[in-house]
């Protein structure tokens, strides 16, 4: 294979990216999308390693004009030859034009409150610093020039909380423009404070912080906000009720998180990796975001690409189910029991209290469309995972791994292989339309487990058949059917 492409693995500057002539897909239609949709401050909910620090790297480029005469940086990407109706270059004009502000929360996690907001202090002192020519001339005022001396680590939460907004203005009266502002992985600090145990205190501190910046703001010109969970309104964003929420199962900005199909393909072929499409689909695609099918995960294909066509899990899984796992510690003795017997191959029916469950879980990516008699499959997905936890001892336990020809939903490794078995679960919500009760969707779950192979990583590894159990936990509002275990091999037989 001869790999003709310059692949950097892990390389979020958009600027660095197109210097050195590295591996890049054409996201910029992101910007017409973006720019055209017209919300005032938009939150984008994705996985790691989808793609959104590498965007909000790309506005910067495109929007601020810390880069402006940086066309160059454009040219040949579809941005920069969108014409209008009368062949005119239709954004070209926009390209370094905006003061903008770009702010990373990623990485910050903090065992103690103090220590969290020392750290979202110093990027807060270190925005500051960046734009010390506001304290030249007279531009502000004595008063202005004393506060922003103020702005140091360590500062007190009253001067933090509104020292975006006061920054945000004096760029606007330097500039004469309004700010545009772009806020990556907003929610890094809130997993920490909630599995700390200081979440209230960084609920009110977030609280001042986020509302002075995006909605009391009038220097604001637009915003963006990017993370993995969506927090619900109630908790930090009780206050800035205007975002514009885009989630998973929204339509809006679909094919920039992630590559398509054609993208992938186009790729190989340059990569001279082509005769390995099919294979290249079975292994890494299967995420869907609103309607669009067949997405792949960037990190996957880079890898997959740098390594000269070499199969492997390559995305691994950053994220944390410690938010699950903090809340399952709690559970009674019950719920450990009924794992057990999971485990023992029984069927067990539970009821689900949704009402606790969605305050808990408040955290998730829940559906705009979800009712209480049916919540998304992914609710579900986080609420059994965090049941499960538990089990962590006995069990390497992973979820929406690469597996076969798709993802698996669960999957627990015994680190004892001859006293514990292996086991698949999959996840389905009863579809009334289709199925014609929760046994069927049980079986509908267990026939996509066999035809999507998910055993496979589990037969590389050197497990029997026999020592691989499956199951599919069907849920109906309340309602939870688990079916499986020793009468699989009865259903896997009829397909």
């Amino acid at each position: 294979m001869n790999n003709q492409i310059a692949v950097n693995i892990g390389e979020q500057r958009f600027d660095k990216l197109i210097e050195e002539h590295k591996f890049y897909i054409d996201k910029t239609g992101f910007i017409k999308e973006w720019w055209e949709y017209g919300s005032t401050v938009t939150l984008i909910t994705r996985p790691r390693r989808f793609g959104k620090t590498l965007n909000m790297s790309m506005l910067e480029c495109f929007f601020s004009n810390k880069y402006a005469d940086r066309g160059d940086l454009f040219e040949g990407l579809s941005i920069w030859e969108e014409k209008t109706a009368a062949k005119e270059y239709q954004y070209r004009y926009l390209q370094g034009t905006f003061p903008v502000i770009f702010l990373s929360f990623a990485g910050i996690e903090a065992a103690e409150y103090k220590d969290m907001e020392y750290k979202i202090t110093e990027i807060i002192a270190k925005l500051y610093e960046q734009n010390n020519y506001l304290l030249e001339g007279n531009l502000l005022s004595e008063k202005e020039k004393n506060y922003f001396r103020k702005v140091q680590p360590g500062m007190d939460s009253s001067v933090a909380s509104g020292a975006v907004n006061s920054i945000t203005g004096f760029m606007q009266r330097y500039f004469g423009k309004n700010v545009i502002i772009l806020l990556d992985e907003y929610d890094s600090p809130m997993q920490a404070a909630w599995l700390s145990g200081y979440w209230d205190k960084a609920v009110s501190f977030f609280n001042g912080l986020f509302n002075s910046t995006f909605k009391t703001n009038p220097y604001l010109y637009r915003g963006v906000i990017t993370g993995i969970t969506r927090v619900a309104k109630k908790s930090i964003f009780s206050g800035l009720n205007n975002p514009e929420v885009i989630t998973t199962t929204s339509n809006e900005y679909a094919r920039y998180f992630g590559f398509t199909e054609d993208e992938v393909f186009g790729a190989l072929d340059a990569a001279g990796l082509g005769s390995e499409k099919a294979q290249v689909k079975q292994w890494y695609d299967g995420f869907t975001f609103g309607r669009y099918m067949d997405i792949y995960n960037p990190w996957s294909i880079a890898s997959f690409i740098k390594k000269n066509g070499k199969y492997d899990s390559y995305w691994a899984n950053t994220s944390s189910n410690g938010l699950v796992n903090s809340l399952i510690q709690k559970g009674n003795a019950e719920v450990k029991i009924m794992m057990e017997e999971l485990l023992q191959g029984k069927n067990i029916t539970a009821e689900i209290d949704e009402q606790i469950a969605l305050y808990s879980f408040s955290s998730f990516d829940l559906a705009k469309n979800a009712s209480d008699d049916d919540a998304p499959e992914r609710f579900y997905h986080g609420f059994v995972l965090g049941l499960m936890v538990e089990l962590a001892p006995r069990f390497e336990i992973t979820s929406n791994w690469e597996s076969g020809f798709g993802r698996y939903d669960v999957m627990f490794v015994p680190f004892d292989k001859e006293k514990d078995c292996a086991y698949i679960i999959e996840f389905k919500v009863h579809k009334a339309r289709k199925e014609k009760d929760l046994a069927q969707t049980v079986d509908n779950a267990l026939s996509q487990i066999a035809e999507k192979q998910y055993e496979t990583q589990l037969i590389a590894k050197g497990f029997a058949a026999e020592k691989i159990r499956k199951y599919g936990f069907a849920f109906r509002g309340k309602e939870c059917l688990i079916g499986g275990g020793e009468s699989c091999g009865k259903i896997l037989n009829k397909i």
